[in-house]
């Protein structure tokens, strides 16, 4: 009896034995996904959690996870994931990153009409109705290239290009004072004699205007002009020193402008040997100016020689368009230079001008 119990004991001992290590696995197994990622989205966590409930029932693992977005209004929201083996159980909140009061709102930036209510308005109509006005407050910089031909023996060329800085200055709130300087650089060929050329400076023109700052019912300036003695060769200037009146009026209403420009200059003193220096002047133009910034201007740069009894007329046709580097703007222009009438040996037939303009209007 004592053996067939003790037989009885030890085998009711190894099956308790069996059932613990079939049960071992699965606690050891469990702690390893505390060092698992946290699934990507909450769809494939709830997914999971359903396949460990169908597999078995066991007990609460204790694995925890935090997940958090940060969404563009600054504000971060958080969950927590708690894992069992028969559910998935999470809650969550948000914190706000940012101060109340600085709180992003990018929704509004990202409105269609936001840009374009910040953006300044075009103003390029009002600077080519300034840039038509030969003495408005704008500070401008052109440079202009004149190409004419048919000169000297006929194959005679000259190319100009002619610096002109317009500086206005304020004297007081009633009075400007515009500076208008001419500079002419000169490159041609042809035209003393076949096969020869020269380069250099010609003479310098300086006119100072004074004007009232109003513009009804016309706009007009008064001042002197001087003839300065710059030439570096004989062939390009005239060796004298010469001064005289000069003038402007010109009316302008909406998009046009209309006005003459004239100046007359004596000699007084230099050019021993040469013909005297005694010449009228006369510059009448007309412009129109388009709300986008182009311009339509047609003039007449026309010289009457009283010494030489003779006339210089050239018309030109020009068209320009303000466009902006950045804040800065600048107007392209380009002419055809057609030539009525000019003195012996002068250009004949058409040629070409080419303008460049630095804009510096006033700010604010």
């Amino acid at each position: 009896m004592i053996i067939l119990a003790s037989l009885a004991l030890s085998l009711c001992l190894g099956a308790v034995q069996s059932e613990q290590s079939q049960t071992l696995p699965d606690q050891t197994e469990k702690p390893q996904s505390r060092h698992q990622k946290v699934a990507p989205t909450r769809k494939s966590r709830l997914s999971s959690s359903s396949s460990k409930e169908t597999e078995s029932p066991a007990k609460v693992t204790g694995v925890a996870s935090v997940a958090t977005t940060t969404a563009a209004s600054g504000r971060a929201h958080f969950e927590f994931f708690t894992k069992e083996e028969t559910s998935t159980m999470s809650w969550g909140g948000s914190l706000n990153l940012l101060p109340d009061n600085q709180t992003a709102k990018p929704a509004l930036d990202s409105e269609p009409g936001a840009s374009q209510q910040a953006a300044p308005p075009d103003d390029s109509a009002e600077l080519s109705k300034k840039l038509a006005n030969p003495v408005s407050s704008l500070i401008s910089f052109p440079i202009q290239m004149n190409f004419d031909f048919g000169m000297g023996t006929g194959s005679g060329w000259r190319m100009t290009t002619n610096v002109q800085p317009v500086i206005p200055i304020a004297l007081n709130k009633d009075w400007n004072l515009i500076s208008r300087t001419i500079i002419p650089i000169i490159h041609q060929g042809n035209v003393v004699a076949q096969g020869t050329s020269q380069s250099g400076l010609g003479d310098i023109v300086q006119s100072i205007f004074i004007s009232p700052n109003k513009t009804e019912p016309f706009i007009w300036g008064l001042g002197p002009a001087v003839l300065v003695p710059t030439a570096t060769n004989q062939f390009l200037g005239g060796k004298q020193l010469g001064i005289g009146p000069t003038a402007v009026v010109l009316k302008q209403q909406g998009p046009w402008t209309v006005g003459i420009l004239w100046n007359h200059i004596w000699r007084v003193a230099g050019g021993s040997g040469r013909p005297k220096v005694n010449a009228d002047f006369f510059q009448p133009f007309v412009s129109y100016a388009t709300k986008d910034g182009w311009s339509y201007t047609g003039n007449t740069e026309s010289t009457y020689d009283w010494t030489g009894n003779h006339w210089a007329v050239p018309i030109h046709f020009q068209i320009a368009k303000i466009v902006r580097f950045g804040k800065q703007p600048v107007s392209f222009g380009g002419a055809m230079r057609c030539w009525v009438t000019s003195p012996n040996g002068g250009p004949e037939g058409c040629g070409l001008r080419i303008v460049i303009t630095g804009l510096f209007p006033k700010k604010g």
